[in-house]
């Protein structure tokens, strides 16, 4: 199926013999093209392309080789302007061919035209394709300057039958932005004496110079009535029983069998998913423009992709499929060449498309086999059949599905759904998810005029040992101020009113061998709980709250929360979101400044509030206040104060992973397990009105950091939670989860209970009690009677700082923290003994 010529058989015979369609021109013609039926009112034929890699799988080496090979071609006709050109593409069949001969002009900024809307980004341009029976094309740059400019612009299609589309394109494009010089590139020329004359006089209408470019040239010949013999012949086969084989779910066509039995590591009904590790920010084709920028970053990132496809692969495999996705071709495309390289297996690429073909099984006819199954992207069209041609029967071992992540939806994964299909046919199943770009910003607020400049948001290695696009802080770096205070001196000023708890530090705690052991058993045996949280309350998002959400983080507690459930999405749905990570003091509010940031740079309707816990809720009524007030005084609307936490064990949200009462290993630590950032810092000489919080990058304590471990350990358990999240998922979205705020409720009898009389001074759950033993002076631990392994931290933190625990029968939380009331320093516990660090 790689050559227009089966075993001295033209794959243009059969539509030839029947139709009388004749195709006319060289050996490189026929040995580029076939001919097949269109189910289409509008044409009757199509010329089928052995080497565009759409219809057709072929060596990728081969595909990208041709494109190249005309755009060095360009190269040298333009000569000196060829510095100056841009490269337009056609959707859906030439988007990759385009990039590829940009790739052969030097690495000319390249746009594809699309028939895909994104919201919030404007159309500089539009235009019809006759034939076709999806019409509208859409120009979506993100810079608009891109078609501006008087250098040539090369415009590209996988073939150039009468000229219309081009005409269509330039007559659009010279009206908005006006050149001298415009150059069509095709694979095949196939117009007629009457088109090339039509296409010359139009450039002598519009004053410009038109040049044209092609592999191979020819004509078709077509009889008369060939529109009406096309369409009874299609419908006479389709009504047939010849040349038709249902005995798989979604093929038509074929009536060779598909390879037998699954890999032996495989289940075919679940594809193994890779993460590509796709460079941030970096965009997924030519939809939006795609710089020479872009194309080395891409350049740099593909060997690595590669080799994660490449692991993904049975050694035993000796052919292999990539399969693109309609428009996301060269995306597909370069990473089959790079997997052509790693793998000794036969590689081959091709994409899916809307395009209804007739498939027959004959030698002498172009498409062999169809797969058909349902649209996965949500198209502005609605809904409706894609198809995949001549998969079925072609003998793959494996296939590689390549997607971007607007199409990584539900009917995707659905029984009839392509990956469900595909796994009809071969026995290894590979999904590979492109992150979907979205120009930004695509929120564009209305500020007024003396709005101060905010900083850019700091970002590891110089602030946090993060990697720099897994979080944003918006923050201050006080790192070079002492703001450190024994803990006693601390308590005896915050409760006495002489100081807030946010204008010091408390000295980092540094865990002994024992209690760091104790952390990584907590973290083994965790793990997996935590991942699927995480997906829960990730999905929860996604599906509740924005499709492409930002997460923001409350510092620091939120943020490693923030960066599992951003990890979450590109592992699950190949989003990349950006996420930040912000200030939020009790009695103060949330920065102000960092909510001007956001709103600047992002619509606040996408904005998601994350949090690693609730305790009682007070950050959560804090929260709502803040945003409250920061309308009033004349912010941006559209925050939702509510936040998104890993767990909800007080009932204080309606977004979560879970409400259980459990260990969340990155509470046991400080700094060292949170980025190596402190707790953050409000203090009226440190921090002004224009300014963000602060906090202190602890640099010192690299030794001890755990902080990417802990989240690649959580990671590591995606793909093992993945079902269990699916089904916690659809339970939780049909469920009641109204907040019953019972968790208040219990902190207020508790606090009359134990005559503390400040619900401050109760801090309930597993993370809150950690945090009062390593940041507070405490009094007391309330331990759940029967309390396991969860709370082995807690009584050793307990035990080094002689804390009572006692155990209570009816309470709430696995455990509860208590502050020594009025504490004055040389206070003593309720056993008597000094309290002391």
């Amino acid at each position: 199926m790689s050559n227009a010529v089966n075993n001295g058989v033209w794959s243009g015979t059969w539509v030839a013999e029947r139709l009388g369609v004749e195709l006319v021109g060289d050996d490189t013609l026929t040995g580029m093209l076939g001919l097949a039926l269109r189910r289409n009112p509008k044409r009757a034929h199509l010329l089928v392309s052995h080497v565009l890699g759409k219809h057709v799988p072929q060596s990728p080496s081969v595909v990208h080789g041709h494109g190249l090979a005309l755009g060095q071609r360009v190269r040298a006709l333009l000569g000196a302007e060829a510095a100056g050109a841009v490269v337009l593409g056609y959707a859906e069949t030439a988007t990759g061919l385009g990039h590829s001969v940009a790739d052969g002009l030097g690495g000319a900024p390249y746009l594809h035209s699309t028939r895909r809307p994104v919201a919030g980004v404007a159309t500089a341009g539009g235009f019809e394709e006759s034939h076709s029976h999806a019409t509208s094309h859409l120009l979506l740059p993100e810079d608009p300057a891109l078609l501006v400019g008087d250098g040539p612009l090369v415009l590209v299609d996988d073939e150039f039958s009468t000229g219309n589309t081009v005409l269509n394109t330039v007559r659009d494009l010279h009206a908005r932005y006006p050149r001298r010089r415009y150059v069509v590139v095709a694979l095949v020329d196939m117009r007629s004496a009457a088109d090339a004359g039509r296409l010359e006089d139009f450039a002598r209408e519009i004053g410009a110079r038109v040049d044209l470019v092609a592999a191979a040239s020819g004509t078709v010949r077509l009889p008369d009535g060939v529109l009406e013999k096309g369409q009874a012949l299609v419908a006479a086969h389709e009504a047939s029983a010849e040349g038709l084989a249902d005995s798989s779910p979604g093929e038509r066509g074929t009536a060779r069998p598909a390879p037998t039995g699954p890999h032996p590591d495989e289940n075919p009904s679940h594809p193994v998913r890779v993460d590509l590790g796709w460079p941030q920010g970096l965009p997924d084709g030519g939809r939006h423009g795609f710089t020479q920028a872009h194309r080395e970053r891409l350049d740099a990132a593909l060997p690595g992709m590669g080799a994660r496809l490449a692991e993904a692969i049975p050694e035993d495999a000796s052919r292999v499929l990539v399969l693109g996705f309609e428009e996301l071709m060269y995306a597909p495309l370069r990473l089959a060449r790079e997997l052509e390289r790693l793998v000794p297996a036969e590689v081959r690429y091709s994409t899916t498309t809307r395009s209804p073909v007739l498939a027959v099984d004959d030698p002498g006819y172009a498409i062999r086999s169809r797969i058909v199954f349902p649209a996965h992207d949500d198209p502005a069209d609605g809904p409706g059949e894609r198809y995949a041609y001549n998969v079925a029967g072609a003998g793959f071992d494996a296939v590689v599905a390549v997607v971007d992540s607007v199409a990584d939806t539900a009917a995707l994964h659905a029984p009839d759904g392509l990956l469900a299909t595909l796994a009809a046919h071969t026995p290894h199943v590979v999904l590979a998810v492109v992150p979907s770009y979205v120009p930004a910003p695509l929120y564009v607020p209305d500020l007024p005029e003396e709005s101060p400049m905010l900083p850019e948001p700091l970002r590891g290695p110089a602030f946090s040992s993060y990697p720099p696009e897994e979080v944003g802080w918006l923050l201050q770096d006080l790192s070079d101020v002492t703001l450190e205070a024994p803990t006693e001196e601390r308590e005896e000023a915050i409760q006495s009113g002489g100081a807030h708890y946010a204008e010091s530090l408390p000295v980092e705690y540094q865990p002994s061998e024992q209690y760091q052991r104790l952390f990584h058993a907590a973290l083994e045996t965790s793990a997996a709980r935590l991942a699927q949280a995480v997906g829960v309350v990730t999905e929860t998002v996604i599906a509740e709250r924005s499709p492409r959400p930002v997460l923001v983080s409350l510092a620091r507690a939120g943020t490693p929360v923030g960066v599992l459930m951003r990890r979450w999405a590109r592992y699950r749905h190949g989003l990349d979101l950006p996420h930040y990570a912000v200030s939020i003091v009790r009695g103060r509010g949330i920065d102000a400044n960092a909510l001007r940031w956001l709103a600047a740079h992002h619509d606040p309707r996408d904005v998601v509030f994350v949090d690693g816990w609730t305790g009682k809720g007070a950050i959560t009524r804090e929260l709502a206040v803040a945003i409250e007030e920061f309308e009033a005084a004349g912010g941006a609307a559209g925050f939702d104060p509510e936040i998104a936490v890993l767990a909800d064990p007080g009932s204080c949200v309606r977004t979560y992973g879970t409400r259980e009462d459990f260990l969340i290993p990155s509470a046991c630590l400080n700094s060292t397990v949170s980025g190596l950032i402190s707790r953050t810092v409000l203090r009226a000489d440190l921090v002004g009105p224009d300014d963000f919080h602060g906090a202190k990058f602890y640099r010192e304590l690299a030794g001890a950091d755990v902080s990417v471990a802990f989240l690649d350990a959580v990671a590591a358990r995606f793909d093992e939670v993945a079902d269990a999240v699916a089904g916690a998922v659809k339970e939780l979205l049909a469920a009641d989860r109204t907040p019953t705020w019972e968790g208040w409720a219990a902190v207020e009898r508790i606090s009359e209970e134990y005559g503390i009389h400040d619900v401050n001074l109760v801090k309930p759950g597993v993370g809150e009690t950690t945090r009062v033993l390593l940041r507070r002076v405490p009094w007391k631990i309330l331990a759940r009677a029967g309390a396991g392994a969860d709370l082995d931290h807690v009584r050793l933190l307990a035990e080094q700082r002689g804390v009572p625990v006692e155990e209570v029968g009816e309470l709430p939380y696995t455990c509860v923290g208590l502050i020594h009331p009025q504490y004055t320093r040389g206070a003593t516990g309720a056993d008597g003994r000094a309290v002391s660090v």
